[in-house]
């Protein structure tokens, strides 16, 4: 019988913290993107530089920041068998291999940035102010990677409480700053414009990472000492690393290119297409929520070889995020204006907003079974599988169609019709390998 619960209850437990910890990332790029797409003056060059930079900045991150999936099916994986007090060490070498890549990528970057939004096709005050953003936030990103090392220990442990915590104290703040720094305080603080919200990532940014070193020493019998010679499990997790290295680089590649096709639109479509990737940003976040809890008891699950019960948390935690899915579609089929003036208010960028949202509305129940199965599979090792799906869904799905809808001059329409093609030919690419592999293992 298995000892892992997976009652709604504790589905709850760990999905909802999950989702508030989930959403901070997309909540820091939205309220940059929302506050400075208001400023005054240069409004929508502003919120096109955001979004050309969140972009970049969300490459960078999503590609190393698996390292946390990795780290959590391996902690998880060990506890479900028993053999947690065999990772001595193991914490401490995942979480520098982690802000030492990095600190490499960092480096790598930092002196080739104009050249690298130039290739986005930002130019002009769009490329100066991108430059300007990312100049301070760059700094940001080992901290926000030394936090999602901190968080995919705390999920190994099945724990989703703390990541919570630390992540909605760090979005409170960086919405607090983004107004006083981008705005400013008459009297008191200049109002810095794009800047002032580079600054508020990161401080928030580095926030987080010291109540993330503190909460995972107190709360939690881990050690961040650094120890010698490596653990065995580091072989595994660098295995695991390289292929959702892999499978990262190719789901950036889907995001970088839609914005540097949007970008080469115009102001207003790219400034659209940052407001609606924005809100589907924000939306797989939360629905990623659940897929959490089934990447965390799945995980122990599949240390403790129990498949029957896998099947069981499959089956409901994939029903949980369809109703959340559908709760998405009516909440943005009834705001979708009012969520689109919340940062902008350029009429000719709320109008082509308004013309392509419906595709964002018709991409959730995809995206539910997409990365409800996504997380599952990274619980159970499949990094190597994930990879093949998404190098097929992002070259052989999404670059074709893109370029097809560009030859037949779609614009945004064809960019966002890519994107769900890309998310779909990847739900169903998961679905297909689950009944093969993992329902014929479940008994009568």
């Amino acid at each position: 019988m298995s000892t892992t619960n997976i009652s709604f209850k504790r589905i709850q437990q760990l999905a909802i913290p999950a989702i508030i910890a989930g959403i901070a990332e997309p909540v820091l790029s939205s309220t940059d993107a929302a506050v400075v797409g208001n400023i005054s003056e240069f409004g929508t060059e502003s919120l096109a530089a955001v979004g050309i930079v969140g972009a970049f900045l969300s490459a960078l991150i999503w590609i190393l920041g698996q390292t946390r999936s990795a780290i959590s099916a391996i902690i998880s994986q060990n506890l479900g068998a028993g053999k947690i007090e065999n990772l001595d060490g193991f914490p401490a070498q995942a979480v520098y291999f982690n802000v030492g890549l990095s600190i490499v990528v960092l480096l790598s970057t930092y002196f080739f940035v104009e050249e690298i939004f130039s290739l986005l096709n930002a130019e002009g005050i769009i490329l100066d102010l991108s430059v300007a953003y990312y100049d301070i936030r760059v700094w940001g990103f080992p901290l926000t990677l030394f936090t999602f090392a901190v968080f995919g220990i705390f999920r190994g442990l099945q724990n989703t409480f703390w990541p919570m915590v630390i992540a909605a104290i760090g979005a409170g703040v960086n919405v607090g700053l983004d107004f006083l720094l981008v705005y400013g305080l008459e009297g008191y603080i200049e109002a810095m414009g794009v800047v002032g919200a580079a600054w508020a990532s990161l401080i928030s940014q580095a926030l987080m990472a010291v109540l993330a070193l503190i909460l995972v020493l107190k709360k939690t019998a881990v050690s961040l000492r650094l120890k010698f010679p490596l653990h065995p499990e580091i072989n595994r997790l660098v295995s695991m690393c390289s292929n959702l290295f892999l499978r990262s680089v190719a789901l950036n590649v889907a995001l970088i290119l839609s914005t540097r096709e949007a970008a080469g639109l115009g102001k207003e479509v790219v400034a659209a297409h940052t407001i609606i990737l924005n809100i589907w940003l924000f939306t797989a976040f939360f629905l990623d929520g659940y897929g959490a809890a089934g990447n965390i008891l799945g995980g122990k699950l599949m240390g403790e070889r129990d498949f029957n019960t896998l099947w069981k948390l499959t089956k409901k935690v994939l029903l949980y995020n369809l109703i959340v899915a559908s709760c998405l579609v009516i909440i943005g089929f009834i705001f979708y204006e009012s969520l689109g003036q919340v940062y902008n208010k350029d009429p000719e960028v709320l109008a082509i907003y308004s013309s392509v949202f419906i595709l964002v509305l018709i991409s959730l129940p995809f995206n539910a079974i997409a990365f409800t199965l996504d997380s599952i599979f990274k619980g159970l090792g499949e990094m190597g599988y994930l990879r093949n799906v998404l190098l097929a869904s992002t070259f052989l799905g999404f670059v074709p169609v893109l370029f097809a809808s560009k030859h037949l001059g779609w614009g945004l329409w064809g960019i966002w019709i890519a994107l769900i093609v890309w998310v779909a030919w990847r739900g169903v690419a998961l679905v297909i390998k689950y009944f093969r592999k993992y329902l014929p293992l479940v008994s009568d």
